[in-house]
């Protein structure tokens, strides 16, 4: 396990590949992981490597270069340069709460109450984005607003999958819409079978019919889109493996074509009007 070193300095081709790997990094509005940066730069020829032998020993070869640019800050690299959504915390809901009913009354005095409203009540179609890489979380909080995004992360659990037979027959309740779920993963023997074996049993526990696409990785998107092969598996597909435009270019379209995101800006602002009114009427609000 690599440790800080004082006397850290990569070698020269260490460096331009953190470089690289730096601007890469800068250049998408959300984290990456260990995996879509490696893909970048096994695109952009930093790493020679053909056979899937030579690539996971060069991915290797790249999470210690990493590891070790991290631990010791250098040029920019942090220890959260590079994220890991695999594990998050589970948090404690009363964070950040008031100290007492006094508090909470200055707050409402001198903080700003806005409105949360539901676009759906406005849409045609009510849909969820589910996807299988998990670790691609960010760039799907990032490209994705007022949607449930489900990450499957594998063969989902039969709970988990219960869970969402009944969310979906109690939105398809509330809202008195019809249900459309747009699915995004790996082109590879699981990531067929995943949704395909999980969509049968949401389906059959469901008790409102939906509709279901795969918008991607589809056949012929590898080739398409210039997507590498998975170097663990030749002749598949990883949705890490997507330049961040051609992820873009996936998700955006497929949600715009059942959601309309107009009328997003248009309830931003009716929120923002009628919160600056009710801050008017509590201004003067005391115990």
């Amino acid at each position: 396990m690599p440790y800080k070193n004082d006397d850290y300095r990569p070698n020269k081709r260490s460096r331009e590949i953190l470089a690289r790997g730096w601007e890469h990094m800068q250049s998408i509005p959300y984290r990456a992981t260990s995996r879509w940066l490696f893909y970048r730069l096994l695109q952009d020829g930093l790493y020679k490597a053909h056979t899937s032998e030579e690539k996971k020993r060069e991915y290797q070869k790249f999470l210690s270069l990493t590891s070790r640019a991290r631990h010791n800050s250098w040029e920019g690299w942090r220890p959260d340069s590079l994220t890991d959504d695999t594990r998050n915390a589970i948090r404690y809901d009363g964070d950040g709460g008031c100290r007492s009913v006094q508090e909470w009354a200055t707050s409402l005095r001198e903080e700003s109450w806005i409105p949360v409203l539901d676009h759906w009540y406005q849409q045609q179609w009510y849909a969820e984005v589910w996807f299988e890489a998990e670790a691609m979380r960010a760039q799907f909080e990032h490209y994705v607003k007022g949607l449930t995004l489900r990450p499957f992360k594998g063969m989902p659990s039969i709970d988990y999958k219960y869970k969402i037979a009944q969310d979906l027959a109690a939105k398809a309740q509330r809202y008195d819409l019809p249900v459309a779920i747009l699915y995004f993963g790996d082109y590879d023997k699981s990531g067929l079978t995943i949704p395909e074996t999980s969509v049968a049993d949401i389906r059959s526990w469901c008790e409102v019919p939906f509709e279901f696409e795969r918008c991607g990785l589809n056949a012929g998107d590898g080739n398409r889109l210039g997507i590498p092969e998975n170097f663990e598996k030749p002749g598949t597909y990883q949705w890490e493996a997507l330049p961040d435009d051609a992820a873009r270019g996936l998700i955006v379209p497929s949600v715009e074509r059942v959601v309309d995101t107009s009328v997003f800006p248009v309830l931003e602002a009716q929120a923002q009007e009628a919160g600056q009114k009710l801050c008017v009427i509590l201004k003067n609000f005391t115990l």
